[in-house]
């Protein structure tokens, strides 16, 4: 099995920053893309930054320029670099990784989630 283990939100004031953490552990073989999404009280579960085993990276529209995803393939760990904060990106935010694990089985698991809260 593969687990996430996300670690970095809080409560930060508007124009703030805050960095969250994933790690990824268990039986793993290889790690495909990794991601951060984000879901608001009342709201779908949104994408919010992804980054490719090589690095290559995508951002929703309403955090380009703010957020920066990046990961250490070493540590199987991705990251969320978070500045100039705004209330509404107040969410719980959830970390995806997908790839195989042992015996070359595919797998696609999420963290459990950090709450990220915006005070403006």
């Amino acid at each position: 099995q593969v687990q996430l283990v996300e670690s970095g939100g809080g409560l930060v004031q508007a124009g703030g920053s805050l960095r969250l953490s994933c790690a990824a552990s268990g039986s793993i073989f290889s790690i495909d893309t990794m991601g951060w999404y984000r879901q608001a009280p009342g709201k779908q579960r949104e994408s919010v930054a992804a980054i490719t085993t090589g690095g290559s990276t995508t951002y929703a529209d309403s955090v380009k320029g703010r957020f920066t995803i990046s990961r250490d393939n070493a540590k199987n760990t991705v990251y969320l670099e978070m500045n100039s904060l705004k209330p509404e990106d107040t969410a719980v935010y959830y970390c995806n990784s997908g790839g195989y694990r042992s015996g070359y089985v595919r797998y696609n698991v999420w963290g459990q989630g950090t709450q990220v809260t915006v005070s403006s």
